[in-house]
C-alpha cells in the first residue's frame, strides 16, 4: 500500500511539478544567472552560485526530457502493457545511460574532477555476468559506478537501491520498468528482502552487472558507529569489533550478498571502492565542495567464483575480509587535489 501511494504521488504529483519548476527556470534564467554573478565575488570559489545554478538547470532539464519521454513510451507500448518487454528494456536503459552521459560531462567539468581506475576493470572480461559489491561514499560516487558500468563497459545494471530514491521523478519511473528492487530500512511486516534480491540476482546474462551497496548507506562516522551498537546489541561481538577495526567504511550486511551469491552462482564477483566524493552527500555539501578540481580514485578487485566459500559462516568471514581490504585501500588513496593543468594518465577517464 505504501508504494501504490508513492508511485501515485510521484506520477501525479512530483512529476508534472519538475517539468513546470524546470519551464519557469528557464523562462527566468537571465534574472538568476544576474543574480549569481552578483552573488559571486562574496562567497568563497571561483562563480560558485553561477557553477552550482547550471548543475541544478541540467539535471532539471534532462529529468523533465526523460518524464516526456516515458510518457511516450508509456503510450507506445499499449499504455503499458508490452513496457517490459527486452525492446522497451533497452530503450529505457539507453535513456539512463543517456542521461548520465550528459550530465557526468557537465558536472565532471563544472566539479573539474578526474578519474583513475585502479586494478582490473569489467571490460578486462566482457561476455560474462558480474555481482558488484560497492563501497557507498555518497550519490556522487554511486552515480560514477552507473556511469562507468553503462558508459564504459557496456554492462546492464541490476540495482538494489534504498526506497527513497523512488521519490525521484525520472528515476523512480525508469527503476520500475527496468530490473531493480527499492529497499525499506524498515520493510513491512512479512516482507522478505533478501528473497527479493535474490529474484534480482537470479538468470544474469553476459552483459548484466548485479550491483548492490552492502553498508546500506552512505558513510558517516556518525552512521560507522550506529552500525557498531547495533552488531554489540544483537550480541554479534566479533563481528562489532571487526567493523570497529574498520574506519573508513561501515560494516557490511551480509544479508543481501549471501542471497545474490546464492542465487547467481555462475557470476564472479567485482568489488568496487572509490574515494574523492566521499563528503558529497547533501546539496550543502555540494556548495562547500565547489570547485572540487580533485581526482577520484575507483578500485576493481575481481574474485573468481571458486575463490569464495560455498557456506553461509564462510561467507560472512569472506565478506568482512574484503571489506577491510576496502577499509585499508580507501585509507592509502586519501583525495588529492588537481594542478591547473595535469596531463592525463593512461588510466583516467
Amino acid at each position: 500500500m505504501r508504494h501504490v501511494i508513492t508511485v501515485v504521488l510521484q506520477r501525479a504529483v512530483v512529476a508534472p511539478l519538475f517539468i513546470v519548476v524546470t519551464v519557469l527556470l528557464w523562462t527566468t534564467l537571465p534574472l538568476w544567472l544576474v543574480g549569481g554573478y552578483i552573488v559571486s565575488p562574496f562567497v568563497p570559489g571561483w562563480l560558485r552560485p553561477v557553477r552550482l545554478l547550471w548543475l541544478g538547470v541540467v539535471h532539471l532539464t534532462l529529468e523533465s526530457i526523460i518524464l516526456v519521454e516515458l510518457f511516450g513510451l508509456w503510450i507506445a507500448s499499449g499504455f503499458g502493457v508490452f513496457i517490459r518487454n527486452p525492446f522497451f528494456e533497452r530503450i529505457h536503459y539507453d535513456l539512463v545511460q543517456g542521461y548520465l552521459v550528459v550530465f557526468f560531462s557537465e558536472a565532471r567539468r563544472v566539479l573539474r574532477l578526474k578519474i583513475e581506475t585502479v586494478g582490473p576493470s569489467p571490460d578486462a572480461y566482457p561476455g560474462e555476468p558480474l555481482l558488484v559489491f560497492c563501497r557507498h561514499a555518497g550519490p556522487g560516487d554511486s552515480f560514477t559506478l552507473m556511469y562507468a558500468l553503462m558508459h564504459w563497459y557496456d554492462r546492464e545494471p541490476r540495482v538494489v537501491l534504498k526506497e527513497m530514491l523512488a521519490w525521484d521523478p525520472a528515476l523512480g519511473v525508469l527503476l520500475t520498468r527496468l530490473p531493480s528492487r527499492f529497499i525499506s530500512a524498515h520493510p513491512a511486516k512479512g516482507r522478505d528482502l533478501e528473497a527479493e534480491v535474490g529474484d534480482l540476482a537470479r538468470n544474469l546474462d553476459e552483459n548484466d552487472a548485479f550491483v548492490i551497496f552492502p553498508e546500506g548507506g552512505n558513510f558517516t562516522p556518525e552512521r560507522r558507529e550506529r552500525a557498531i551498537n547495533r552488531l554489540n546489541r544483537l550480541g554479534l561481538h566479533g563481528m562489532a569489533d571487526r567493523a570497529a577495526e574498520m574506519i573508513n567504511v561501515l560494516a557490511p550486511r551480509p544479508g543481501g550478498v549471501l542471497a545474490a551469491l546464492e542465487a547467481a552462482p555462475e557470476a564472479d564477483v567485482l568489488l568496487v571502492a572509490h574515494t574523492g566524493l566521499d563528503h558529497v552527500v547533501t546539496i550543502a555539501d555540494v556548495w562547500h565542495s565547489l570547485p572540487m578540481d580533485k581526482l577520484l580514485l575507483m578500485g576493481w578487485w575481481r574474485i573468481p567464483r571458486e575463490d569464495i566459500p560455498t557456506d553461509r559462516e564462510g561467507r560472512i568471514e569472506w565478506l568482512y575480509e574484503w571489506w577491510a581490504r576496502v577499509d585499508h585501500w580507501v585509507d592509502e588513496h586519501r583525495p588529492v587535489d588537481l594542478p591547473r593543468t595535469r596531463k592525463k594518465s593512461p588510466h583516467q577517464r
